[in-house]
């Protein structure tokens, strides 16, 4: 029953143990760890983040420079194989510059940040605490000015504290969202501009109006059509040579029904975001229920 040199090995340590889960302090740590890696590195580069930083519609950070590298247009194979990496991290969010907004951080230069990071510290003009992963941080669409998610909680403001531009509630963007609760928010926010034909940024998408001319255009022959159809079963005769009577153009029960989902949907968005003011939500849910 020995081994080399005439040890005798115990159950102990014959026996492997199985693999434990992690604590909650072993998962905390690791979520640390996670945020405070995407603070300061840009993940399509794996470059540190310096200024000029600009967010997607999940509140990932970027470098500028990096996103409009991937943006331009590139024929040799090292180009392609990096944009093939990007797209992968990307996953079809950011398709030009409307899809992103760029950030606008206070910066503390008392500080230096070692190994080669920005100079300074990003801060939240507010409460003056340092932004990172050990502070949850927002940022308003469409100025970009960065805070502290409990600097926009207790102001309740409908402005910009930094530069007064309005902005909805639902353009309270997290950074680096953790919650599963945040990330559907941010989805639907999405899904809702699109209808709108609005970017992340706020900006139209191209096309957008065209688009909404042909749905117009549609809707309004899918009545006429249906109104001659209507005609000829009822035995009626159209007269060319008589000069048509104007007549107001019905409006159709699906547009109805479509607008008044969309504005279903749009107030589910309002109403998911936690940075609505209280006076508003309870408005906006005693309208829903009427």
């Amino acid at each position: 029953m020995g081994n080399d040199g005439g040890s005798i090995p115990t159950r102990r340590e014959l026996v492997k143990e199985a693999a434990r889960n992690p604590n909650t302090t072993q998962l905390k740590e690791t979520l640390r760890e996670h945020l405070e890696h995407f603070w300061t590195t840009c993940p399509i580069s794996h470059k540190k983040l310096l200024s000029p930083v600009v967010s997607d519609a999940v509140g990932n950070l970027y470098n500028k420079d990096a996103i409009l590298q991937y943006l331009l247009p590139g024929d040799d194979s090292e180009a392609i194989s990096a944009k093939a990496d990007c797209d992968e991290v990307l996953q079809g969010r950011v398709k030009s510059l409307r899809d992103v907004v760029e950030l606008k951080f206070d910066v503390d230069g008392n500080l230096d940040v070692p190994n080669g990071g920005r100079k300074g510290r990003w801060i939240c003009p507010v409460t003056q605490k340092e932004l990172g992963p050990s502070v949850k941080s927002v940022y308003l669409v469409p100025c970009g000015h960065v805070f502290s998610e409990g600097a926009i909680r207790e102001m309740k403001s409908d402005k910009c504290l930094q530069c007064n531009e309005p902005y909805e509630p639902s353009n309270v963007i997290p950074i680096l969202p953790t919650q599963e609760s945040e990330k559907e928010r941010l989805k639907l926010r999405v899904e809702d501009l699109s209808r709108q034909g609005l970017a992340h940024s706020l900006k139209k998408l191209p096309g957008s109006n065209k688009k909404r001319k042909k749905n117009r255009t549609d809707l309004n022959g899918d009545v006429e059509n249906s109104s001659k159809a209507e005609s000829a079963t009822n035995g009626k005769v159209i007269n060319d040579s008589k000069t048509p009577t104007p007549s107001s153009t019905p409006v159709p029960c699906s547009r109805n029904k479509t607008n008044a989902a969309n504005v279903q949907k749009r107030n589910k968005v309002m109403l998911s975001s936690p940075y609505l003011p209280p006076k508003t939500r309870r408005r906006m849910v005693k309208t829903s229920t009427l």
